[in-house]
C-alpha cells in the first residue's frame, strides 16, 4: 500500500464522515464543520491521487490550494449568516420544510 492510496482512503472516510454529519446533525454549525470536513476529505483524495509516474503533478496541487481559499471565504460566509440567523430567530436550526398537506398550493 503506498502513500497515495493512504491518502486517497483517508480522504475517502473524511468526506463520508463529512456527508453523515451533514445528513444526521440538526445544528447548523455542526453542519458547516461537517461540510468543512467533507471538504476536507475531496482536497486529500486530489493531492492523494494526483501523481504521474510516481511524481507530484502540480496542476491537482494548485487546484487544492485555490479550493482551500474558496472553502475559508465560503465558510466565512456561512458562519455570517448563521449568526444572522440566531439574531433573528434565536436558534441555529434552519426552519424546518412544511409538508405538502401544510402548504398553500397556487
Amino acid at each position: 500500500m503506498n502513500a497515495a492510496l493512504v491518502y486517497a482512503l483517508t480522504g475517502t472516510a473524511l468526506f463520508v464522515l463529512g456527508v453523515a454529519g451533514l445528513i444526521l446533525q440538526p445544528h447548523l454549525l455542526r453542519k458547516i464543520l461537517a461540510f468543512n470536513i467533507m471538504g476536507s476529505g475531496i482536497f486529500l483524495v486530489m493531492v492523494g491521487l494526483a501523481q504521474r509516474a510516481g511524481t507530484p503533478d502540480p496542476v491537482p496541487q494548485a487546484m487544492v490550494l485555490t479550493g482551500i481559499v474558496v472553502a475559508i471565504a465560503a465558510t466565512a460566509l456561512a458562519l455570517a449568516l448563521a449568526r444572522q440567523l440566531l439574531d433573528m430567530s434565536g436558534e441555529m436550526r434552519l426552519p424546518e420544510e412544511k409538508s405538502g398537506k401544510d402548504r398553500l398550493d397556487v
